[in-house]
């Protein structure tokens, strides 16, 4: 039986939202509609609309900031965001840790196109300190930092660090962009408000297509007039479309039930690592949750991790991970754990059945 085939026959998913494995377009157009119907919803034309611009402006106040624009990706909305820095700083440096997004997935674009020069600094392992943006000497226009970080199992710095990365930023002139695409996860890892958060934040980018599992979308945030400059550099790269209103309504339905949620996911995922204890053979990365994510390590190559995950479908019905990777290690990897309602729905004794036969497949 292929992948896919293993995947649809199963009835339990270990990670993420249900929707992101058991629902259909049909399903999701007919919510879509449904909602729209019951809220008035209104196209857009060009972001230009009632529901759209609702919907912004009630993300600018969630998050403390003036303005907002809606965007169809969050690769165009950091571009933007770091280009107009640089361009306000009069500088190309952007510093950047080593696991960002930029540097890692999005082939260079920065760099290719000559928009801003991307340096990496602080450890690819640890969330990136105050202390170490100290000993550098090279001026800068902007720092982004991700919040959670994604490629080192989602951790976040420590609530006073990360005051001081904001005190840094503000007393060098940098620019402080966050790379927000699970700000609401790193919120309520904090325990604290997402005004909280970002303020001390220059630009905010936030995604709707992960955490809060809507069909795509993103948002950038910042001063009004900082906004007002990007809804420009949008336009100019090609990045707005005619109507925003599938993905837009997509987000605006989902997102109040998936915050409301978050609390119950971060304790699950303290359920979930008090419940690891009990298999020696599983690492989570970080060793304690940061938030409703975590990568877990196991003892076996990428290709037998995989293969062990499509025993335990057939065998029980129940999809581990979509994908593992390769750790640092021989027979060793990883894969990306993301607890969403799917986990909450899920009772103990089924997660242990997943976790019992993901360890058995170890000495096979």
């Amino acid at each position: 039986m292929s992948e896919v085939d293993l995947k649809e026959n199963c009835t339990r998913f270990l990670t993420h939202h249900g929707s992101f494995f058991s629902s259909t377009p049909a399903d999701d157009f007919q919510a879509l509609a449904d909602w729209c119907k019951d809220t008035n919803a209104t196209h857009d034309r060009y972001g230009v609309g009632g529901t759209i611009q609702a919907f912004e402006e009630k993300l600018a106040r969630q998050l403390g900031l003036e303005a907002a624009k809606f965007c169809m990706t969050g690769v165009a909305a950091q571009v933007v965001a770091l280009r107009l820095a640089c361009d306000i700083k009069r500088n190309q440096r952007v510093l950047a840790h080593p696991t960002s997004h930029l540097l890692l997935h999005e082939n260079q674009n920065g760099q290719l196109y000559d928009w801003f020069k991307l340096l990496p600094v602080g450890s690819p392992y640890r969330p990136l300190t105050a202390d170490t943006l100290h000993t550098r000497a090279d001026p800068a226009a902007a720092l982004i930092y991700e919040l959670p970080m994604r490629e080192i199992g989602g951790q976040l710095p420590e609530w006073e660090e990360l005051q001081q990365i904001k005190a840094w930023a503000a007393e060098n002139n940098v620019h402080l962009h966050m790379d927000g695409a699970r700000l609401w996860e790193a919120a309520n890892g904090y325990g604290k408000s997402l005004e909280d958060v970002c303020r001390g934040f220059d630009s905010v980018y936030v995604s709707f297509y992960k955490g809060i599992g809507a069909l795509s979308g993103a948002t950038l945030l910042g001063s009004a007039d900082f906004i007002s400059r990007a809804r420009t550099d949008i336009q100019r790269q090609g990045a707005t479309v005619f109507r925003h209103t599938p993905f837009v309504t997509s987000a605006a339905m989902q997102f109040d039930k998936r915050i409301e949620e978050l609390p119950r996911c971060f304790t699950r995922t303290k359920e979930l690592f008090e419940i690891l204890q009990q298999y020696p053979g599983l690492t989570p990365n970080p060793e304690h949750p940061h938030c409703n994510m975590l990568h877990l390590y196991m003892p076996v190559s990428k290709s037998r991790a995989e293969a062990i995950r499509d025993a335990v479908a057939a065998k029980h019905r129940i999809w581990l991970f979509n994908n593992a990777s390769d750790a640092a290690l021989p027979n060793q990897s990883y894969f990306e754990w993301y607890v969403g309602d799917n986990l909450l729905a899920m009772d103990d004794a089924d997660l242990h059945l997943a976790l019992s036969g993901l360890c058995e497949g170890f000495s096979g």
